[in-house]
């Protein structure tokens, strides 16, 4: 046999065994975010200003779902004919919400509806308490990220309290520039933060009533502060627009 054929049929053998992984698409990059630990819901939904309700439908999971370490959650709003999914690792999440029958399927590829938006449906607050006790550090600025709220000084470690009735839906400290946060979820449409806490006093979940102790104020820049913010559908708002006349 020619030395030319013999190369050839030793190529053709060869490449028969050659396995071709098909390509995968990874949902990652600018619009894509991956859970961290410690992330819940609301704090990515507070770190990139968006409503949690909307986060949680443009990725088709309840509010009150967990999400898991690796898992991706789209930032930006699905583009038309997109079906609003999460495109987590292969773990099956529970919700608190009630559950409904899947049909049986056929095997051919359907799109699955987004799950239905159950969350805390307290009224808004009628009335607004001031966080702690201490006079203004700075006032509220839209323009400077630094300014997304309130700074009041008083003394470390001194009370600092829910300014409303509401649930504890993050407390940790995994917000870059926050340092010790809680949030608190007043209704469907207000969120309360409360930073630079010495120490954080309430765990996700807790049902808090207004002017409840949820943490201590502690210090940022040498000095005892807390930084306060109040977020309407996902976005700032002047929290002296809304806390009582002093």
């Amino acid at each position: 046999m020619k030395p030319v054929l013999v190369t050839m049929l030793v190529a053709v053998l060869l490449a028969g065994c050659v396995t071709v992984k098909p390509t995968t698409s990874l949902q990652r990059g600018p619009g894509w975010y991956t859970v961290k630990r410690s992330d819940t819901l609301y704090s990515i939904a507070w770190r990139y200003g968006l409503d949690y309700q909307q986060l949680a439908a443009w990725n088709g999971i309840d509010v009150n779902a967990p999400i898991h370490p690796g898992q991706r959650l789209r930032l930006i709003r699905p583009s038309a004919g997109t079906t609003a999914s999460s495109p987590a690792a292969k773990t099956t999440t529970r919700s608190s919400a009630p559950q409904r029958d899947k049909p049986a399927t056929s095997g051919k590829s359907t799109t699955s509806a987004p799950a239905p938006v159950v969350s805390y449906s307290g009224n808004d607050p009628r009335s607004w308490l001031w966080p702690t006790d201490g006079r203004l550090l700075s006032t509220f600025l839209a323009a400077d990220l630094a300014r997304r709220g309130i700074r009041i000084t008083g003394k470390a470690g001194q009370p600092v309290r829910a300014v409303a009735d509401g649930k504890v839906v993050y407390s940790g400290n995994g917000l870059a520039g926050y340092g010790n946060l809680i949030i608190i979820k007043h209704s469907d449409t207000f969120l309360s933060a409360y930073a630079y806490c010495q120490e954080r006093l309430v765990q996700e979940g807790k049902r808090v009533k207004a002017g409840s102790k949820v943490a201590t104020m502690g210090s940022r820049d040498d000095r005892a502060q807390l930084h306060f913010e109040i977020r309407r559908n996902g976005k700032p708002v002047d929290p002296l627009k809304y806390l009582p006349k002093r």
